[in-house]
């Protein structure tokens, strides 16, 4: 495990092979300095903003490279604020929610490049899905087996904090609860076993489709210049959804005696 790394019951490959190691390295670089986690944010942030810029004018190898160097740097604020003991309640809203704002600007770029703005916009629902069933299921697994949540400290109250909070409870908050209300009613409506509905395998089928997973493969795409096959690519992931929901179902069911 590297240091500072995020704990989770299963973790997203791409993280673990490639880009927690390389962020590691940016947090050895960045410890001793006066750079702090949110830093990193704003600064990655503005690295998927361009190259949202650099799909839009073709300029796609710049782009994935962007990209990449992103993915690396959301994997260091956080081992850096673990490290550091700087884990906050605004460092989280404001990861996740300039995320949204990241991902928003690709698919706009991706959307604008292509003319296929139908694809786009259903697309960026199903990317937005997928990281929702991601952040949802750990937590379902995590009580069905009376774990504790992950930590979420109160910071003292601000201006931008309030503000980021409404935003969340407006953005994030109804699509948490209403992944959350689906999960109960078809595992009630079946009589599920919850250990096995939300267990690591329900975990694995989705993890990889993690943003880290995401902006690589968008990255590939864009290396042989081809940004409307990853809008496919993302809508296909939509039938897996699918088919992935029901082979948990039926794996959930108790067998008969």
């Amino acid at each position: 495990m590297v240091p500072g790394a995020k704990e989770r019951p299963v973790h997203e490959f791409l993280n673990i092979l490639l880009f927690r190691p390389l962020a590691h390295l940016v947090v050895r670089l960045v410890l001793p300095t006066p750079i702090r986690p949110h830093h990193l944010v704003l600064f990655h942030t503005l690295l998927v903003l361009l190259a949202s810029l650099g799909i839009l004018w073709g300029q796609d190898l710049l782009a994935a490279l962007l990209l990449q160097l992103k993915t690396v740097l959301d994997n260091a604020d956080g081992q850096l604020a673990r490290l550091r003991g700087e884990v906050s309640e605004l460092g989280r809203y404001l990861d996740t929610e300039l995320d949204l704002l990241g991902n928003l600007f690709l698919f706009l770029a991706l959307g604008a490049r292509t003319e296929a703005w139908w694809a786009a916009g259903l697309a960026f629902l199903v990317f937005t899905l997928a990281q929702s069933f991601d952040f949802n299921l750990e937590r379902l697994y995590r009580e069905a087996r009376g774990l504790p949540l992950p930590g979420n400290p109160e910071d003292p109250p601000t201006p931008l904090l309030a503000f980021l909070r409404g935003v969340y409870r407006l953005l994030f908050l109804p699509q948490d609860r209403a992944i959350r209300a689906l999960e109960h009613v078809f595992c009630r409506r079946f009589c599920l076993l919850p250990q096995r509905f939300w267990d690591e395998g329900a975990l694995a089928g989705v993890v990889n489709l993690g943003l880290t997973t995401q902006l690589f493969f968008l990255g590939v795409f864009l290396v042989f210049q081809a940004p409307g096959p990853y809008l496919t690519f993302v809508l296909l992931q939509g039938l897996y959804l699918v088919l992935w929901y029901l082979w948990r179902i039926i794996r959930a069911i108790p067998s008969p005696r």
